[in-house]
């Protein structure tokens, strides 16, 4: 049930209505028209901006559209009032019992109240995390993957057939550098004295490695030169790393669908096979590129090269596939792991990177486009970095690691729900503080604590209520009257309408900024009952208390159903 769908459904019925009468043209689209919650709530239950979006179209006064649309919306039932305000925007207010009917509704539906089929099934790929295999994930990995395995249930609430996919970055000189860190310690595991210089992995997390090398080659490879064992301590470290990578997940209660390894693109054709694609389409040529302003980019070279013309799909120049050398471009793997993507037949891709990929948005927006010949969408979401605080200061490195604070580090510090919660209270693309401290204060301003209190709070409640012998009861609500918690129903019922506007614009940080505002209102709404008993939860009519349990559980289901895309678990009891 999506009230405010309901309603605008009845406002574009309306606007046809005023097109059979001759009152508006037959010609308009009504794609903009909008039904939400206004700015202030004093103003009315919902607005609709329809006067204000079809005055230009249809050569009318604003003020005169939106006075012959309340005319006909306050001929129906449900619709209180009907006020012009400003150039043309148009109040409502609707009928209290209304509002009431999204009480059964979520009783009903439980934790998938607001559970959609938006996405019709529609195949979406989330690409997330995909960091390097060279080590433990650190606290920017961190918001990738919270960000995406939020975004990724979200999508799959909203009714999109959604694979997760992590893309190993296993093709790179970077895995050459990891063999070598690890070639040390297995040194080291044997009795030697090495020394990291610059550019191998100082961090400790290479120790069980260098063990486990030893246990399967003895001394076998001690000062063997390094081509005798480089290609085998690159699988080997990898594997490891992958091992390491995937258990850092699982702290997180992540778990991807498909892990897709960048080393299967070479030699295997599948590089070739993409490239062959964009030239066949008129988009491979020879060329030199022009010297770039400001910083050099890695890809440029002031000689002929293989390029691919991006700036046919919007981008700000052609990009190198191909070095004069005749090696393949960083680029040219991550053009043939998007056309993959296409091959196998995704609706929509996402692809979530960190910060420091900016320069890459438009080149595979470009790719991707080029690819599906315009037919499949890429989002490409950013995450910003995130800044660790203890006590006001910044968070300690991490010395098994090396150089940075890692995931687990963090997950041992607050545990997996607090660390999801807080790394979706701000959006994807806005800098993070975490204050380690301050996530375990028990007050309003810790998002986590405030949003698990509720749903603790209402479990107690009905506890009593059981030990009372009373049961919610949603079949007759008209004793739900009060400001208060009309205005608790009015936020239940906004959450459908949030759902899906988180996942038409892939925002999870949305719902966790929706089950803090549903909680303000419920604490809103328990410590008026401090000094009002007529909204007290229990009451001596047992017929008024089953109406108000009703709405309480309502908001329980509501705060489990979120919290569950979010991916933490909502608490019973504060302990």
């Amino acid at each position: 049930m999506n009230l405010f769908a309901d309603i605008r459904t009845f406002v574009l019925s309306s606007l046809e209505t005023m097109q059979s009468a001759g009152t508006l043209p037959a010609d308009l689209d009504f794609a903009n028209v909008a039904v939400e919650p206004p700015r202030d709530a004093l103003h009315g239950d919902m607005a609709t901006n329809a006067a204000m979006v079809l005055a230009k179209p249809a050569r009318a006064n604003p003020r005169a559209i939106a006075e012959g649309l309340a005319e006909l919306l306050i001929a129906d039932a449900r619709v209180v009032s009907a006020d012009v305000a400003g150039p043309g925007f148009l109040n409502l207010r609707l009928d209290p019992n209304l509002w009431h009917g999204i009480v059964p509704v979520a009783l009903d539906a439980g934790a998938d109240f607001g559970r959609s089929n938006m996405g019709a099934g529609l195949k979406v790929n989330v690409e997330y995390v995909s960091a390097n295999p060279t080590g433990p994930l650190h606290v920017g990995h961190t918001r990738g993957a919270v960000f995406g395995d939020a975004l990724a249930s979200l999508l799959d609430f909203a009714g999109y057939n959604v694979t997760r996919e992590y893309y190993i970055n296993d093709g790179g000189a970077q895995v050459d550098v990891l063999a070598r860190s690890a070639y040390l310690r297995y040194l080291e595991a044997n009795g030697q004295q090495v020394e990291f210089v610059d550019g191998t992995y100082p961090g400790d997390y290479l120790v069980d490695v260098g063990i486990a090398l030893k246990e399967k080659y003895g001394d076998s490879l001690v000062g063997k030169p390094e081509g005798d064992w480089l290609a085998d301590l690159r699988l080997f470290a990898t594997e490891q790393m992958m091992d390491l990578i995937r258990g850092d997940l699982a702290l997180l209660g992540i778990k991807m669908d498909k892990f897709f390894s960048e080393k299967s693109l070479y030699g295997t054709g599948l590089i070739e096979s993409a490239i062959k694609d964009l030239d066949a389409k008129g988009l491979i040529y020879e060329g030199v590129l022009a010297p770039p302003k400001g910083k050099e980019p890695e890809d440029w070279e002031p000689r002929e090269q293989t390029l691919f013309k991006s700036t046919d799909h919007g981008d700000d120049l052609d990009r190198p596939v191909k070095k004069s050398d005749g090696g393949w471009t960083y680029f040219a793997p991550d053009i043939a792991y998007h056309f993959d993507k296409v091959q196998r037949g995704f609706d929509q891709l996402i692809d979530v990177f960190g910060a420091d990929h900016g320069g890459y948005v438009k080149r595979m927006k470009a790719a991707v486009s080029a690819l599906s010949d315009g037919r499949v969408p890429l989002d490409i979401k950013l995450t910003q970095l995130v800044k660790l605080y203890k006590d006001g200061e910044p968070f300690k490195m991490s010395k098994r690691a090396g150089t940075f604070v890692t995931l687990r580090d963090l997950v041992d510090q607050v545990g997996p729900d607090v660390t999801r919660f807080v790394m979706l209270t701000r959006k994807n693309d806005a800098p993070l503080d975490f204050d380690l401290a301050k996530v375990k204060e028990q007050s309003k301003d810790n998002p986590v604590f405030y949003v698990q209190y509720a749903h603790a709070r209402i479990n107690s409640v009905l506890r009593k209520a059981v030990d009372a012998g009373v049961a919610a009861n949603a079949s007759d609500l008209t004793s739900l009257a009060h400001d208060g918690e009309m205005t608790l129903v009015k936020k239940l019922a906004e959450w459908p309408r949030l759902l899906e506007l988180a996942a038409k614009h892939n925002e999870p940080h949305r719902i966790a900024f929706y089950l803090y505002e549903l909680s303000g209102d419920f604490h809103a709404l328990w410590n008026l009952g401090k000094e009002a008993e007529q909204v007290r939860f229990l009451q001596d009519d047992a017929t008024i208390t089953a109406q108000k349990l009703a709405l309480i559980s309502a908001v329980k289901a509501t705060l489990a159903a979120g919290l569950g895309i979010l991916g933490v678990t909502p608490i019973d009891e504060m302990r």
